[in-house]
């Protein structure tokens, strides 16, 4: 089997590497799997077929031409390639964003093997599903902040991680400002995500990620 997998950003990217490498072993032993990251999630184009600027890494811009051209490119391939979109969930509702999505892939002619998941809030929830792997990756993470993080609620997820991992915490990060946002959360990507144990996290949406990757690949 072999997975596209897009997500909206290098630290999920980066998180994913790692996640997938549990999930299915090695990249190539057997499954092969490719994972793009773009700049930002941006929006759904009205009427799913806005002209958007190549040069504009954005993912939602371009999801309606990138599975128009999954479905022609993978049509001769069938099942044996999944192409699997990992997006925030941020402030939207869930099941109406789903629904967005899927009227995307519903567009598309032909029509791409293709699947949503949606990490709830943020994708930094993935990580702080297991906080065994936090506190391995950052033996000073304040316990506090770890133990009282509702799992996948809407509470600004990186600022938690942040509190809990970060000298001076999300307040001392969001004074500096972007890139220092987007570089702490590929460090804490690259340290907590290996250290992970996908068998046991907290979180549902990541849960639902795992068990599809299996699902396709056919390990369960």
């Amino acid at each position: 089997m072999h997975f596209e997998i897009l997500v909206e950003d290098k630290s999920g990217s980066i998180a994913l590497e790692a996640i997938l490498e549990h999930i299915l072993g090695p990249n190539g032993t057997p499954h092969t799997r490719r994972v793009i990251s773009y700049k930002g999630l941006g929006h759904i184009p009205k009427g799913l077929s806005g002209v958007v600027d190549p040069k504009k890494r954005i993912l939602l811009d371009r999801l309606p031409s990138l599975l128009r051209g999954y479905g022609k490119s993978l049509k001769h391939l069938g099942d044996s390639t999944a192409v699997v979109v990992v997006v925030d969930l941020d402030d939207k509702q869930c099941v109406e964003f789903k629904q967005q999505l899927l009227s995307v892939l519903n567009a598309c002619e032909p029509r791409p093997r293709a699947l949503f998941r949606i990490a709830i809030e943020e994708s930094e929830a993935w990580l702080l599903g297991d906080p065994d792997a936090v506190k391995a990756a950052y033996p000073g993470a304040r316990d506090s902040i770890l133990d009282g993080y509702a799992q996948d609620s809407i509470c600004g997820t990186w600022e938690v991680l942040a509190d809990a991992v970060h000298p001076g915490g999300a307040a001392r990060l969001a004074k500096t400002g972007y890139p220092a946002i987007g570089i702490a959360k590929c460090e804490w990507a690259r340290m907590i995500a290996p250290l992970m144990d996908v068998e046991k996290n907290r979180s549902r949406s990541f849960r639902l990620f795992r068990d599809t990757v299996k699902q396709l690949a056919g390990t369960v």
